[in-house]
């Protein structure tokens, strides 16, 4: 880089050389009189010398505008009253001068020039008056540009409104500190006068200034009143919008971690937790509470509750009933199905005079609405933390959620139900079926069977022919008996209602056509839909081996422990099965669905494939 010129280092150096001059000429008190009385002196002596001086080549009358000079120093330094007396002087010495050549227009020209010397005093004097107040109106539009950059940058503070204040002060002219900003409400010193700032009739601050503040002074602070005022309405307004948009910003926070837990179909319990501690910290409310209605009782059930301010214990606990009744917030909602607002001076009940004995003073309340039927309400307690203005609007979104997660937790069990009471029905139709498999047309069959074997043991041994056909007929008899009976094992085996799962799984792997390494540990008997979904996993699993996969060797692993089956079916074969293909996977997965287990189908190209099958159930007692 370039070093600078002279001109360029210097030129940092002349706005302060500039101020310092103006602070000397325009400054709001005078130097001392003794001062200026010694420079009106020396100005005076110098003007005569020069003029003495200059009058040996020519007339000193003609020189007679140097004693204005003098004139015009003391007046733009010093008051008025020594201007005036410089004036007169140096009307004199003029007057001295001149009559050294001309004594006869001596009067006159110093008439003239007094008039003049005197016209120059106030016209010097004004133009001090109107540089100085304009310097002055210059530092306080400094002064408020550097207040409105710091104020308007952070909340008002105790630190930046006594920097604010030190400001004032020297712009002022007013030894350190002596004006002071404070906080509205601020009270005034005995040697101090308070200055109230309002933003229409508001206060928003004070300014305390010296009680024996001169009229010149006190017009000046009054003149910033106007702008400390507006500063400081702004900064309380930026403040007020700054803290709005970090409430919000907190909100739609919480908001979308209650809705990712929405997404993701948690636990509804877990969820109620979730929705009171994120209105808790996100609104500070002291207490926050769950709750659903019971109809049929009426009654309502604590479902979870965030107590911040109880000591020993919560003040309503999870799964606590409580009945309804009097004036309170989960009566009122409950019977208008809109938000209520309970003062709990007036509110009565078990739980307002619970909160009533912990200091609580306000309770709010919003419905949980699920297709016009009011689920529960969202009750918020305040005790120290004066309630925010849009309360009840961050309850609402809360509580849109919420029935969101609770209508579709309700949809899918519903869903569940419906499709397992269809699973339930097919297979008592399967069973139905096999039974009069069984017991009808088996039954004929071999009953017809048996007649033919006897009406072919009375046939004479002569009639070859016929006793040919009677042995093929009972030999078809036979062939179709043994069809029945495997159709029959397809539609519902018998040996699972009799000998449960593990039996069921060894028959199948002995007529499996692949070869099956089958191990099973199920210590008991296992509930009915566990061990039909089960089974039928198992079949789909080896048929579609057998059929599609090409495999050498199916391992089936069976192990039911802690209240859970898990079943495991490997193949060897060609692998890449895929369930959206439309495979009997698909009806294999909602079987699993309805039983409330998981299905997990590990079938990379080329390697094989894995079933993994695991569902919960609750022990035969």
């Amino acid at each position: 880089m370039p070093p600078l010129s002279s001109s360029e280092a210097a030129a940092p150096e002349r706005p302060a050389l500039r101020d310092r001059l103006l602070t000397v000429v325009l400054r709001p008190t005078p130097p001392p009189l003794r001062w200026g009385v010694a420079t009106a002196a020396g100005l005076i002596a110098l003007e005569v010398l020069i003029v003495d001086v200059l009058g040996r080549t020519t007339s000193q009358s003609q020189f007679g505008a140097l004693f204005l000079f003098g004139v015009l120093v003391i007046s733009a330094a010093w008051g008025f009253g020594l201007a005036v007396t410089t004036s007169l002087a140096s009307a004199a010495a003029y007057a001295h001068a001149h009559a050294a050549q001309n004594s006869d227009s001596l009067v006159p020209a110093v008439v003239v020039f007094t008039v003049l010397a005197l016209l120059t005093n106030v016209l010097v004097g004004q133009a001090r008056l109107r540089a100085a107040e304009s310097e002055q109106r210059r530092r306080e539009a400094d002064l408020l540009a550097a207040l409105a950059r710091t104020m308007l940058r952070e909340a008002p503070s105790a630190q930046t409104l006594a920097a604010a204040g030190a400001r004032l002060s020297a712009m002022l002219d007013l030894p350190a500190s002596r004006a002071v900003l404070a906080p509205a409400g601020a009270v005034a010193a005995p040697d101090q006068q308070l200055i109230v700032l309002r933003d229409g009739d508001t206060p928003v601050g004070s300014l305390l200034v010296p009680q024996e503040l001169g009229a010149a002074d006190l017009r000046r602070v009054r003149r910033v009143v106007p702008a400390l005022e507006a500063l400081l309405a702004a900064s309380r307004d930026r403040e007020t919008l700054h803290q709005q948009a970090v409430t919000l910003a907190r909100q739609q926070v919480a908001l979308r971690r209650i809705a990712t837990l929405v997404a993701l179909r948690a636990d509804l319990d877990d969820l109620y937790v979730a929705v009171v501690s994120e209105i808790a910290d996100g609104i500070g409310a002291e207490h926050v509470a769950v709750v659903a209605y019971d109809d049929t009782d009426q009654r309502y059930t604590v479902r979870a509750v965030r107590d911040d301010i109880a000591e020993d214990a919560q003040i309503v606990a999870p799964g606590e009933r409580i009945a309804l009744g009097g004036h309170n917030v989960c009566t009122l909602v409950h019977d208008t199905g809109a938000p209520a607002l309970v003062d709990y001076s007036v509110a009565t009940g078990l739980v307002p005079q619970r909160l009533r004995s912990r200091g609580f003073v306000l309770g709010m309340g919003v419905p949980v609405s699920i297709e016009k039927r009011i689920w529960g309400v969202l009750v918020v307690g305040v005790a120290h933390t004066p309630p925010a203005p849009d309360l009840q609007a961050r309850l609402t979104d809360f509580a849109e959620l919420l029935a969101t997660a609770i209508h579709n937790a309700e949809t899918r069990a519903q869903l569940t139900a419906s499709r397992a009471r269809v699973v339930a029905a097919g297979d008592q139709a399967r069973r139905t079926i096999e039974r009069d498999l069984h017991d009808g047309a088996q039954q004929r069959i071999v009953s017809l069977g048996l007649e033919l074997r006897a009406t072919q043991a009375a046939v004479p041994e002569a009639l070859t022919e016929l006793r040919s056909r009677l042995d093929r007929s009972v030999e078809a008899l036979s062939q179709i008996h043994a069809d029945l009976q495997e159709l029959s094992r397809g539609i519902h085996p018998a040996i699972l209602s009799r000998g449960g799962l593990e039996a069921a799984l060894k028959t199948l792997a002995r007529r499996s056509p692949v070869p099956v390494r089958l191990t099973v540990t199920i210590p008991e008997r296992l509930p009915e839909p566990v061990e039909v979904a089960a089974y039928y996993a198992a079949a789909e699993a080896l048929t579609n081996a057998a059929k599609h996969a090409r495999a050498t060797e199916v391992t089936i692993s069976a192990a039911a422990h802690h209240d859970l089956l898990e079943l495991d079916v490997v193949d060897d074969g060609v692998g890449g099965a895929a369930p959206e293909a439309g495979s009997g996977l698909i009806g294999l997965q909602d079987r699993i669905d309805v039983a409330g287990g998981t299905l997990t189908i590990v079938s990379p190209p080329g390697i094989g494939t894995t079933l993994t099958i695991c569902i919960p159930y609750t022990a035969r007692t």
